[in-house]
């Protein structure tokens, strides 16, 4: 039987820990091992405990929920699910720049948020569904056309077109439709561009199409 995920919970409201801890804790496979109030907590709690998944409040006192992910990120191996009440702001650009792999709103339904730390876990990103295509859409918008940067000149025709894919928000099964290839051929392509790359997962690959200059916002 394989080990327990394992999740640190890190929100200033004890209430949201708590809640989120009982949810989590309730499943087989899913093990909180420790909570944090605030970011310098949160970061001591990864160091520590070497979670799977830090659930991370994006607004919290002594260290904000970035900073905290941009650390977490840098220095372990651990997956950072933001959360946060806003659909939109610079934070959650902020955070997915610092490395996050996911973002919730804190109303999650409780079968979603299981689901998302057993996706981010897994190595996969994940963004809430209510506000994947206007996050990307606003995100993109933000970021000018520019041309092709050396570092995507890595990649192979096949991989850069896998990845300007990725970054109109398709899924692996919708590019081997488009590229009419195997689905194991497109996650092998996608699991190169994330090495070439040193990306942690589709979000990051998303943010680099764009910054590369390989996706242009506006133009599919």
């Amino acid at each position: 039987m394989n080990s327990p995920l394992r999740v640190v919970i890190a929100d200033d409201q004890e209430l949201v820990r708590a809640g989120f801890g009982m949810i989590l804790d309730a499943q087989p496979d899913i093990e909180v091992v420790a909570e944090a109030a605030n970011g310098l907590e949160a970061v001591d709690a990864a160091r520590t405990h070497h979670p799977d998944v830090l659930l991370l409040d994006i607004r919290m006192p002594h260290m904000d929920g970035i900073e905290a992910a941009r650390i977490v990120s840098s220095e372990t191996s651990c997956r950072v699910l933001m959360l946060t009440t806003f659909d939109l702001d610079d934070y959650v650009f902020e955070a997915l720049r610092a490395g996050a792999s996911g973002f919730l709103l804190k109303d999650v339904r409780r079968a979603d948020l299981i689901h998302a730390v057993r996706v981010v876990a897994a190595g996969e990103s994940l963004l809430a569904p209510s506000v994947t295509r206007t996050l990307i859409a606003e995100f993109t918008s933000r970021s000018p056309a520019r041309p092709l940067s050396r570092e995507l000149s890595v990649l192979t025709t096949r991989e850069r077109e896998t990845l300007r894919m990725i970054a109109l928000g398709q899924s692996n099964a919708e590019i081997a439709t488009s590229m009419v290839l195997s689905e194991h051929t497109v996650k092998t392509h996608v699991s190169n561009i994330l090495t070439k790359l040193g990306l942690r997962d589709r979000v990051q690959a998303v943010i680099a199409a764009y910054e590369g200059g390989l996706a242009v916002p506006g133009r599919l």
